[in-house]
């Protein structure tokens, strides 16, 4: 089983939020499906996926230091579980 196409758990303050509802947000790969990812959150923290959505980040035009740059960008990916199932990040 391919558990890197998780990259990390996505820790923000909407994220949290979400997880009262047990949504969980992970970083994926630009290459990974739904069915992966679901087969890799139970390999790494053996609960299953209800649902999985992806989602595309666009990159993003800054300035760092009086030049211009971009932010990455990538995937994310928001996986929905049963209510009494729950992911421990430690």
């Amino acid at each position: 089983m391919n558990t890197n196409i998780i990259k990390n758990p996505r820790v923000t303050e909407k994220g949290s939020y979400s997880l009262e509802h047990n949504v969980y947000t992970f970083d994926i790969t630009k290459e990974a499906t739904k069915a992966e990812i679901k087969k890799a959150i139970f390999a790494l923290y053996k609960v299953h996926p209800v649902k999985v959505n992806v989602l595309a980040i666009p990159k993003k035009n800054v300035m760092l230091r009086g030049k211009p740059g971009s932010k990455g960008g990538g995937r994310k990916a928001f996986v929905y579980l049963k209510d009494g199932d729950k992911i421990e990040f430690v």
